[in-house]
């Protein structure tokens, strides 16, 4: 009997961790699955564990000279004079034992998602290890090591004959995902992201459209700092609508890094929980009317994984399983079994608190000027109707 969602988890995804002091923490997985437990959204029926990625599977994406340095790396046999020329063991994506098993962890647990929704096992599936955005062909960079979300799209491609869309809401431009199929008018990239003006990778401009033959198949939305809700929220359901009329995919992949809210400490937007309640309820609704429902979810990125990214992930899965958005407290249990673990107060509510900050002076300049740079990334498909 199919499903309608799958979460693919198991603890082997711990494994990739830079340090104890590294802003990339997955213990924010296990927060969330047990958060979703607490409220009985999930059971052990609901989970299946990741696989390995095969070599052959990251080579769809990856150097195979990169993929042999991340393996020596891990096993401490590579020096920093090799090491920096592909983005390991920088200050953003330290070296550590087991990197590539950790790395082929993240990436399998994605392929394992696209199997289980192409091969009609689930309607949907969400990897929360995986999103990993920033990754290069032949290159880590910002905390990502193999890019999960390009090796899946190139494995839809070949194994299942798929015209892809992949939504990036993540604050951070996927810049990974993007380079890699730039040229490719089968796959549609499109990112919703803090302006690069003042936050890495720093590109992502509207102006970047795609290239020969993928040319008018990549939508950038650079946002300005501080955006609210309302103008996120105006951006995402008017350009994801738009561009899936536009594209026609067979699949939905979308990346649901949790870092444009309020409290992350590594950006500059003003986003509330509302943004996640809203995100995958609209993905969902795009996947039932043009990809037959196809809709995998990954993770990415999400800093106060104290605060937020556990509030928020859930979000996914309960939109999947179309359970309503629960409203007041949390659980008291999960409450007392992560606060004495977190460095801040939690969250006790699903919503934030009302006032979340002090009123935004340039609100109205803000939202108008963000308006007017999504009618520009919008105009090559307008101009075509």
């Amino acid at each position: 009997m199919k499903k309608d969602a799958l979460f693919v988890f198991s603890e082997d995804q711990l494994g990739y961790s830079f340090s104890d002091t590294h802003p990339f923490n997955q213990k924010r997985i296990v927060m969330t699955l047990d958060l979703l437990r607490k409220i009985n959204a999930i059971n052990d029926e609901d989970i299946v564990a990741p696989r390995i990625a095969s070599d052959n599977e990251l080579l769809l994406a990856h150097d195979e000279k990169f993929i042999d340095i991340v393996k020596r790396a891990g096993r401490g046999e590579v020096g920093a004079e090799v090491s920096d020329l592909y983005g390991i063991g920088t200050e953003d994506t330290p070296i550590f034992q087991g990197m590539h098993e950790a790395s082929a962890t993240l990436v399998g647990g994605t392929l394992t998602a696209v199997d289980q929704v192409m091969e009609g096992h689930s309607r949907y599936a969400v990897n929360l290890g995986g999103g990993l955005h920033h990754g290069f062909q032949g290159k880590a960079s910002g905390f990502c090591v193999y890019n999960d979300s390009s090796v899946a799209i190139k494995y839809l491609q070949q194994k299942y004959n798929a015209r892809v869309l992949y939504v990036d809401t993540d604050a951070h431009h996927g810049d990974g995902v993007q380079w890699t199929f730039y040229d490719d008018p089968s796959v549609c990239t499109l990112s919703i992201h803090e302006t690069g003006r003042y936050l890495f990778p720093g590109t992502g401009n509207v102006t970047e459209r795609g290239n020969g033959a993928g040319y008018g198949t990549s939508f950038n939305f650079p946002i300005d700092a501080f955006t609210e809700d309302e103008s996120f929220l105006d951006i995402y359901r008017t350009s994801l609508r738009e561009v899936a009329e536009f594209f026609k995919p067979d699949v939905l992949l979308t990346q649901n890094g949790a870092d444009a809210h309020f409290f992350d400490p590594l950006t500059h937007l003003y986003g509330t929980m509302e943004i996640y309640k809203q995100i995958p309820r609209l993905a969902r609704e795009i996947a039932e009317e043009f990809c037959d429902g196809r809709w995998i979810a990954v993770g990415g990125g999400g800093y106060d994984i104290w605060r937020v990214v556990p509030r928020a992930w859930s979000q996914i899965w309960l939109s999947m399983k179309q359970l309503p958005s629960p409203s007041g407290a949390l659980p008291a249990d999960w409450l007392d079994e992560w606060q004495p673990q977190s460095p801040v107060p939690l969250i006790g509510t699903w919503d934030d608190p009302n006032p979340l900050y002090e009123p935004i002076p340039r609100k109205g300049e803000i939202t108008e000027k963000n308006a007017q740079m999504a009618n520009r990334a919008l105009h090559i498909i307008r101009n075509e109707k």
